[in-house]
């Protein structure tokens, strides 16, 4: 079948909330790696609204996304760089980037975005839209990647709740979620009573239908990032390092420890988890 790129400002078939709406529900489509969505339309102080808020579960990196049908322009550029300073400042413990998306970049217009990029993490896709019988397909290229920036912070989830199913079709696998009830078995034998409870950004902890998120779980889909609330010590440090697990940045704001589980733990490392897990109990509800 022969694909008919059409553009999208002058279609009455496709508006810009139906592009958010494509990359919402599933943002790997961008090819900016197996991100999730945080947030869309997020309101700013300056009264504006951040189109589409993404980040990286591993990493914790976000990325400030800005979509315009049509060719980029001066207001398109602006909005954007204001609202990546904007989050950055909010949040300064992960790392941001901004990403414009627009359906043309002019030559002249990628001349003044690369002037920035160094000091501002930028990156510029190009997006089109082709008819396919009688729907719609997008497809993204970069056509100006960032120079590698600073390092920065976050929110909280919001505790939406889903359920099992959700995460075994959308975040994770049926073999990742296997993998997060064998984790559960060990939490269990710091905390019997504990249960999964599914959210929409992870999965927490329940006890007689209470949280109690001392550990939580976000299932992707070739691996499980398990994360234990406890303060960032050189001892705590020492004991992972000692175990070899895969260590991942540590989320300063929530204060919570983060590996990665993709295969089985040797004894050791088994040993390891069930202490982080003891002490995250333990120290779980304490003052900071």
């Amino acid at each position: 079948m022969k694909l008919e790129s059409i553009r999208m400002k002058h279609s009455s078939q496709i508006s810009e909330k139906w592009v958010q709406d494509q990359i919402a529900d599933d943002p790997s489509i961008l090819n900016l790696g197996d991100l999730i969505l945080k947030d869309r339309e997020r309101v700013q102080p300056s009264g504006g609204r951040l189109d589409l808020l993404l980040q990286d579960p591993v990493t914790l990196k976000r990325f400030e996304v800005e979509i315009q049908l049509g060719a980029t322009d001066e207001s398109h550029i602006i909005r954007t760089i204001e609202y990546w300073d904007i989050e950055r400042k909010r949040y300064p413990q992960y790392e941001h980037a901004a990403v414009i998306v627009a359906e043309e970049i002019t030559s002249r217009f990628l001349n003044v975005i690369q002037l920035f990029n160094g000091a501002i993490p930028l990156i510029a896709l190009k997006m089109t839209s082709y008819r396919v019988g009688n729907e719609y397909a997008l497809t993204f290229v970069k056509v100006l990647d960032e120079i590698t920036y600073g390092l920065v912070e976050d929110d909280e989830p919001v505790a939406e709740p889903t359920d099992r199913a959700y995460w075994e079709s959308k975040r994770g696998t049926k073999r990742t979620l296997a993998t997060t009830d064998e984790l559960l078995q060990l939490v269990k034998e710091v905390e019997p009573g504990a249960t999964l409870k599914y959210n929409k950004y992870y999965i927490g902890l329940g006890v007689d239908k209470a949280p109690l998120n001392f550990v939580l779980f976000v299932p992707r889909r070739a691996f499980v990032i398990m994360q234990f609330k406890l303060p960032k010590t050189e001892e705590y440090d020492t004991v992972l390092e000692d175990a070899g697990l895969n260590v991942l940045s540590y989320d300063a704001q929530w204060r919570y420890y983060r590996i990665r589980v993709d295969s089985a733990f040797d004894n050791k490392q088994r040993e390891t988890v069930l202490l982080l897990a003891k002490k995250a109990r333990e120290n779980f509800g304490k003052p900071s």
